[in-house]
């Protein structure tokens, strides 16, 4: 099986479709590093640090302005579910298989850009959000997830920070 790519998207919030929305682009998970060196250590190692990341940020790149991209722009939380539909192939069964990618997000808008206006042209507006908490499915079974604010750092379906709360009595 090898992955080709996708073949279309939708976003939805509070299963409301944001129709005309031209692209989206995703957070960098980044995790937070602690260098450690000293006696024994031949320079500097860095050790990812349990889940801990950088803040994250999402881009929303639209086409045009519209109420529902004011909605967007909007000083709350916003509950958002990015829809994929992924094609990839199997070269043994020689068939084409279509999977299901969801990420849930829970952003906060932080900025905006107006875009460019010109004659019998695509408009080129953005918002970009924070992101604070970001699940991932395929084929609805949850791969990963990231919530910092309930610790919680699932890869490939396993918690790394289980222990980490178990350690701290949550």
């Amino acid at each position: 099986m090898y992955d080709v790519g996708t073949i279309d998207f939708a976003v939805y919030e509070d299963s409301d479709e944001f129709v005309g929305m031209a692209s989206v682009t995703l957070p960098d998970k980044n995790q937070k590093v602690i260098t450690i060196n000293g006696a024994g250590v031949g320079g500097d190692v860095e050790v990812p640090v349990s889940g801990h990341y950088d803040a994250m940020t999402i881009t929303f790149a639209f086409t045009n302005y519209s109420p529902r991209v004011a909605r967007l722009r909007e000083h709350r939380r916003h509950n958002i579910e990015l829809r994929v539909a992924q094609q990839n192939e199997d070269p043994v069964a020689g068939q084409l298989v279509t999977d299901a990618v969801k990420h849930v997000l829970v952003v906060v808008p932080k900025s905006a850009s107006g875009g460019t206006v010109a004659p019998a042209s695509p408009g080129d507006m953005t918002i970009v959000a924070s992101v604070r908490y970001w699940a991932t499915y395929v084929n609805g079974k949850k791969l990963d997830e990231i919530d910092p604010l309930n610790r919680v750092d699932i890869v490939n379906g396993v918690d790394y920070n289980a222990p980490v709360r178990a350690a701290l009595g949550k």
